[in-house]
């Protein structure tokens, strides 16, 4: 096992849930929620009394479901099944999130947990705790990450078969339009946008500004800036899950699949990071619009790293859909200033705001793996004073620098980050292993399906 890192293991008091309890004393139906690998919520559903016994002592789960795939099955070529006989692991809250959740009835809540050895380490294959060591990496050199989380997500109708964007419940109208940034679009869907602001605000989750995006059916919401990038993925992780439940409450379904249809825009998750200084202050704060010298370090950090992160910032099949040019998903190595065409950008903004949005994440990537990939390689960068090139200007997917291209196969992203020395150095060797093998066969999986294509392509010209 790893040292314990300081910033994932921290864990809630019982006198937290005591309190919780006391003002929502009607609450009896409490979710108890572990992302893992996928990013996929999972966990149980407790009583009011089985809560407080998880607050003073944790709870067992099995450690096997640190290693399920993405539909849940076990990855038993792990090592983490029968070999370790599907053996038991405590799970301890996370502070700060139980809260209610009132998509799920009047007298629901839920709260967010990470996994611990039986000694009480912090196990090593837990997104969160992944995340948290890299953090602590970053404090050696007296640097803090600013993060904020923006995701897009389709609402779609799913009572025909195949997904097709929903009705706007207002007026009932389906659009065929893009309409981006059409002001009737959220007026059509008001009624879903209205509870889901009263759920996040239930729930403590900075949900600020609100777009229609590129895409019939398609949104994108802004989850405000953090000073701690691990409740920032919390917000995130906790966020998608308010959205899907909100949606099937209007019978809707949310989507956050990274391409769900072949002819509209992909989903993006775009974060955007700064690194404040001892003092609290902006270390890329800097009146040149390309930042200090400390964020091009970083830009060249992520640049160098991009590859190697691909499995994880694009972690499904369906992931590489969205890569294509001028569709506003990167597909190099690119960096620019105020310019949405390249993988790196650093906004427009005053000198005080200066940061970067790192833009090549799915909607559908782990927000915990895809925050800490990322952080790895802007510190890394940072120490290594990596130099970024010259910023792109004009359009990205035409620049040289386009000429090499990222990864755009699922098999070469997960070889290349199992062979990397960055992902092993700052995310730590057994993660990587584990999290290559899991979604190894997770691919093998998905390639063995004989889909309706292959019989339409193949079973009269082949």
């Amino acid at each position: 096992m790893t040292k314990p890192p300081f910033s994932s293991n921290h864990r809630a008091t019982v006198d937290e849930a005591k309190a919780f309890f006391a003002a929502n004393p009607d609450i009896d139906a409490i979710d108890i929620i572990f992302t893992n690998m996928c990013g996929v919520p999972r966990g149980k559903r407790l009583r009011q009394h089985e809560v407080i016994a998880v607050y003073e002592a944790g709870r067992f789960l099995p450690g096997s479901v640190l290693v399920v795939d993405i539909v849940g099955r076990d990855t038993e070529e792990t090592g983490l099944v029968w070999e370790d006989g599907d053996a038991d692991r405590y799970v301890y809250p996370v502070p700060g999130t139980l809260v209610r959740a009132p998509w799920l009835g009047e007298h629901a809540a839920q709260f967010l947990t990470s996994f611990y050895e039986l000694d009480g380490t912090p196990n090593d294959l837990d997104p969160r705790h992944v995340l948290g060591s890299v953090i602590d990496e970053l404090a050696k050199d007296g640097l803090t990450p600013v993060v904020a989380v923006e995701l897009e997500f389709y609402l779609v109708d799913i009572s025909h078969g195949r997904p097709i964007p929903a009705r706007g419940p207002v007026t009932g109208h389906r659009s065929s339009d893009i309409q981006v940034y059409g002001l009737r679009e959220m007026e059509d869907f008001k009624p879903f946008f209205d509870d889901l602001y009263a759920a996040c605000d239930a729930q403590g989750l900075p949900l600020e500004s609100g777009i229609s995006e590129y895409a019939p059916g398609q949104f994108e919401f802004t989850l405000r800036h953090k000073a701690d990038a691990l409740r920032a993925c919390d917000d995130a992780v906790m966020y998608k899950r308010v959205v899907k439940g909100v949606a099937v409450k209007h019978g809707l379904e949310a989507t956050f699949m990274a391409k769900p249809f072949a002819e509209t825009a992909g989903s993006g998750m775009h974060l955007h990071v700064s690194m404040n200084d001892a003092e609290g202050k902006n270390a890329f704060a800097s009146e040149d619009p390309e930042g200090t010298p400390l964020l091009r370090h970083a830009i060249g950090g992520m640049k160098a790293a991009l590859a190697d992160s691909m499995a994880i910032f694009a972690p499904n099949a369906n992931s590489y859909r969205r890569f294509k040019a001028n569709s506003y998903a990167p597909v190099a190595p690119t960096w620019g200033v105020n310019n949405r065409t390249v993988s790196l950008r650093v906004p427009a903004g005053s000198p005080a705001s200066r940061h970067v949005e790192h833009r090549v994440c799915g909607a559908d990537a782990n927000p915990y793996l895809a925050v800490a990939a990322v952080l790895a390689a802007m510190c890394d960068g940072m120490r290594e004073e990596t130099s970024p090139g010259p910023a792109v200007v004009g359009n990205g997917y035409e620049a040289e620098e386009a000429k090499t291209r990222l990864p755009n196969h699922w098999g070469s992203a997960i070889e290349a980050f199992e062979k990397s020395d960055l992902m092993k150095r700052y995310l730590g060797e057994r993660f990587v292993s584990n999290y290559a093998v899991v979604k190894g066969v997770e691919m093998a999986r998905f390639m063995a399906e004989v889909t309706e294509l292959d019989f339409t392509w193949y079973l009269r010209n082949a």
